[in-house]
Formats: C-alpha cells, sequence, structure tokens
C-alpha cells in the first residue's frame, strides 16, 4: 500500500503536484505548539521525500528548478500554517493596519518559504536512491532553519528542533545540540518512513534507526531530568504581575491613571487568607511597555509605584524610555526597556532592547534614508508601536543589576527566541528575565509558540527563566524546562513563587552550535555518498 502511494505522490505534475507540496507543509506545522503532533511531521516529511524523488528532469538544471519551486510550495504552506495569527496584530488598529493584512500572513510565509525553496534544491543536487537522502534532506531544511535565525536580522520561528523541543524528555539533548541540533535530527528522524514506500532492499532500517534515535532522545531526556524540584535562590520571593490589558484603544495617554490603578491593585493582590499582598514578595515583576508613556519621566506613576512597594522590595518592570535627541534631531529618541525601580521610587539599572522587531517596533533603514522615511510613510507603512520615528536598539547586550537577584539576562519580547544569543558578555548570569506583550495576537497559537521557544532557552543554557507577559503566559520555568509556576492566556492574576537555582554551564552554552555544525557536517557527508543517483 505503502508503495502505491509513494508512487502516486512521486508521478504526480502540475497543480496537483503543487498543492500536495502546499498541504505537506502545512500538516508540518502541527508539529508545533500548541498542539505538538509529532506523528504530522512524519507525515510532512516523508511526502516530501516522495515529492523529491519525483523532481528528476531531463538534465540537473530542470531537476534543480524543479526541487527550488516545490519547496516554496512546501515552505509556504509550512509557514501559512504556522503563522496566520500574526494576522491578529492588523486588527488591533484596524482602521490603520487592516490594509496591510495580506502581507503579514501571505507576504511573510511567502518570503520566508524561500529558505525552504533554497533548502530543497540544495538536497536535489545530493539526491539518491537509498537512505542517505533522508540525511540530505535533513541537512538541507536544518541548514536553512539556521539561514533563517540569522539572515537580515533573523527569524528563527517555528524551527524544526521545535518539534522535539516542546516535548519535555526529547528536549532535554538541547543542552548539547541547541534548537538547531534538534532541527536535524527531527527531519531525520520524520522522513525515516519513506524508505518503506520506496526502497527494496532493507526498507525498514531507515525507519527502524529513527525509532531507535528518538527512543535514544527520550531516554537521555528521563535520566537527565531530576527526580524532584530544584534547589532555590535563597531570599528570593517573586511576584510576576499579568495584568491582561488589550492591546487596543484602552492602552493609549489618557487612559494612563486606569492602567497605572489596574497594575497597583493586581500587584497587591492576596493570592490567599494567610498573604499580605505585595509585602510577601522581595521581587515584583510586570511585563514589557506596561505604561503608555516613558516611566521615567513620569514622578506622579513613580510616586504610586513608591507608595506600592514595602521596604525592600524592588519593581523590575518594561517601559518606553525617552532621549534626548542626538545633536541635529528634534524630538526624543525612545528604547523598549526594563527598568529596575527602587522601593523609594528612583528608577535604577536599566536594559535597552538589543533586538528589534522589524516592522513592529521599527522600520529598516527609514531612521538612516529620510527619504525613504518619507516615501514608506505616504504609501501608509508605518511599525505597530505608536513611538514617533520607532525604537532605537540598544548599545549592546547588557547584564541587569537586580538587587537581591543574581546577575540578570535580561530579555524583551522575541528576544527570548534566538538560541545562543540570550546571555550577555562577561561572568555567566543566574536567571533569564523575559518580558513580553503577546496581547496583539489574541487567543491564538503564537503567544504558545512564543512560550515555547523561550522556554526551551532553560534548557540549552541551564538557566532559570522569570516570564512576565501582559496577556499569558507568564511563568517561572527551572533550568530543565519544568514550569515551577504559571498563569494561563488571558487571565490577569498575579504568581508567587521562589527563584530555582541555574546549573553549572552546559555544553551547549559553552559552545553554541559547535555541534550542530559537526552533526551538519556529518550528515552531509553521508549523504553526499549516494549523490547523483535518481529515485525509481
Amino acid at each position: 500500500m505503502l508503495a502505491g502511494l509513494a508512487e502516486r505522490v512521486i508521478l504526480s505534475w502540475g497543480w496537483p503536484r503543487r498543492l500536495m507540496a502546499l498541504a505537506a507543509g502545512a500538516v508540518g506545522a502541527l508539529a508545533l505548539e500548541p498542539l505538538g503532533l509529532f506523528p504530522a511531521l512524519v507525515l510532512s516529511m516523508t511526502l516530501a521525500v516522495w515529492l523529491l524523488d519525483g523532481t528528476a528532469g531531463t538534465g540537473w538544471r530542470d531537476a534543480f528548478r524543479s526541487a527550488f519551486a516545490l519547496g516554496w510550495w512546501f515552505g509556504f504552506g509550512f509557514f501559512l500554517a504556522g503563522l496566520w495569527w500574526l494576522g491578529a496584530a492588523f486588527l488591533v488598529e484596524a482602521d490603520k493596519f487592516a490594509w496591510a493584512l495580506p502581507l503579514g500572513v501571505v507576504g511573510l510565509p511567502a518570503g520566508l518559504a524561500l529558505f525552504h525553496a533554497l533548502a530543497f534544491a540544495a538536497a536535489r543536487l545530493l539526491w539518491s536512491q537509498g537512505a542517505s537522502r533522508i540525511l540530505v534532506l535533513a541537512a538541507a531544511l536544518g541548514g536553512a532553519d539556521w539561514l533563517r535565525g540569522h539572515v537580515l536580522t533573523g527569524f528563527p520561528w517555528n524551527s524544526y528542533g521545535m518539534a522535539l523541543g516542546g516535548h519535555l524528555w526529547t528536549a532535554q539533548a538541547a543542552s548539547i545540540l541547541g534548537l538547531y541540533g534538534l532541527g536535524l535530527l527531527a527531519v531525520a528522524i520524520a522522513a525515516s518512513p519513506a524508505t518503506l514506500g520506496t526502497t527494496r532492499r532493507r526498507p525498514w532500517a531507515s525507519p527502524l534507526a529513527g525509532a531507535l534515535v528518538l527512543t535514544a532522545l527520550a531516554g537521555y531526556g528521563a535520566w537527565r531530568l531530576p527526580p524532584g524540584p530544584m534547589a532555590e535562590v535563597p531570599g528570593v520571593r517573586l511576584r510576576i504581575m499579568q495584568p491582561n490589558l488589550p492591546q487596543d484603544a484602552k492602552f493609549r495617554p489618557e487612559n494612563a491613571g486606569a492602567i497605572m490603578q489596574r497594575y497597583l491593585s493586581i500587584s497587591d493582590r492576596a493570592t490567599s487568607p494567610s498573604t499580605m499582598g505585595v509585602a510577601d514578595v522581595t521581587h515584583l515583576i510586570w511585563p514589557e511597555s506596561a505604561f503608555p508613556f516613558a516611566l521615567a519621566r513620569q514622578p506622579a506613576a513613580l510616586a504610586q509605584i513608591a507608595a506600592l512597594l514595602p521596604p525592600g522590595v524592588t519593581l523590575v518592570t518594561g517601559a518606553a524610555r525617552a532621549l534626548p535627541g542626538l545633536p541635529g534631531e528634534s524630538g526624543l529618541r525612545y528604547r523598549n526597556s526594563i527598568h529596575v525601580v527602587a522601593d523609594d521610587g528612583t528608577v535604577g539599572a536599566t536594559y535597552d532592547k538589543v533586538h528589534l522587531v522589524p516592522f513592529g517596533e521599527y522600520l529598516p533603514l527609514a531612521r538612516q534614508i529620510e527619504a525613504l522615511a518619507a516615501w514608506l510613510d505616504r504609501l501608509g507603512i508605518r511599525q505597530f508601536v505608536a513611538i514617533p520615528g520607532g525604537f532605537e536598539p540598544g548599545e549592546a547586550r547588557l547584564p541587569l543589576a537586580v538587587p537581591g537577584l543574581p546577575p540578570v539576562a535580561a530579555l524583551v519580547c522575541y528576544e527570548a527566541i534566538f538560541p545562543g544569543a540570550v546571555t550577555p558578555e562577561g561572568p555567566r548570569p543566574g536567571v533569564m528575565l523575559n518580558v513580553t506583550n503577546d496581547a496583539w495576537f489574541g487567543d491564538t497559537p503564537g503567544p504558545h509558540q512564543h512560550f515555547a521557544q523561550a522556554r526551551l532557552r532553560t534548557i540549552e543554557e541551564g538557566l532559570p527563566l522569570v516570564r512576565a507577559a501582559n496577556s499569558g503566559i507568564s511563568a517561572v520555568i527551572d533550568p530543565y524546562g519544568r514550569i515551577v509556576a504559571s498563569l494561563p492566556l488571558s487571565r490577569e492574576g498575579v504568581i508567587d513563587s521562589r527563584l530555582p537555582i541555574a546549573l553549572a554551564n552546559t555544553i551547549y552554552a559553552r559552545y553554541p552550535d559547535v555541534f550542530f555544525a559537526m552533526l551538519f557536517g556529518v550528515f552531509a557527508l553521508l549523504g553526499s555518498r549516494g549523490a547523483n543517483r535518481r529515485t525509481v
């Protein structure tokens, strides 16, 4: 039966073939959060192998072009199904951005699909008859994921490694291989059953090897995870406030007073008859861009915070930071920041977000090229945040000094999705702090995917994560990726938690992506042994 199905896929042509590739890519996205269905990736990658088997043309150029087009359709389906939720952000202020919704929902997947197109074309150059083509496809797609995470500021969202990284046992290998190494294994394991429909000699060898690798990953994860909870940092009691404030007209300067009162009220909420609100904690944490104003320039707001905080309690909060304009510039410059606020209302240490979101927080090149900025404005193209000129990036990823906490690796929003780039230079931090605001995307897969990717950083780095999200998912996560405490999406409230201690440096933290590169080389070398032989 599988042989007949494989033959039909291989011999398909024209639009049925393109639509088959589109559907196969879309099915693969079901392996990601919030569903995490790894069998969906098995179906997706098995079809990908069979589709590539049918790309033979009259010469290698025809085969290359056919594979490139096939990869684009496959990638378009994968990213369309995995990123459709981005459209929710265009409807928050529909009068300004609804017209551009197709650019985000269709245009971005179409552009990202080029990475898959290149991967399929490169794989076709080394394609063969036997099981070695499984490794070729894994190396090609794994390499494409790595490129996507670095080219044009990078966008490693929904890399294939998340199909394994979303499950606690299989995710533990990220402490060695990182996200991209997991991606190589995920594709190879998922594609291994393709030989059952196309290989006559020992067709079971490839899927058996895939099953053994998957079992080994799960076994390693079960062995690595400790049986009980982590030890805790002495004297630290955290409270994360999740306000669940809609990202709409309510979040405007004229509503600043009501917003502040909401934060103060939720922050001081008693969680049980025996608790006393914020007086029971040492650190209060608020999410990204918590205020519709620059906090450090609002003495009245700082005075309200001082009145809330008992002696010795520190607030760590996201906030826009206003800076004087540069020589020759009029107006202020703004950065997306994290402030540390003492119990007397004074702002101490600050971290400025380094890795900004293109078109979300700034328009690429608009600050450098005035004519481009004017042209984009005439077209109605502007960044989502209502900041004149958009945010500017911080100068460097620096540690954040928070009294009473170990050295903090501060991460604003999607800075937490970049593997190997979440800790500052210098001494190793003892905790990662991620403030974010996913209210732009409502109750869609987006916030779940964001949370899962931030969670994987704990396993890679061996560091606990404290995450404060406006609408969720807020959590404290230990360095094995285990959730210590959390609040679900679309709920207001507080989390009270201790802070787990950090582990010693993981292998990945010491040598980021080195083992990915080694595994990539092994896959490419073994896969190339059967190059230039056509599947029949």
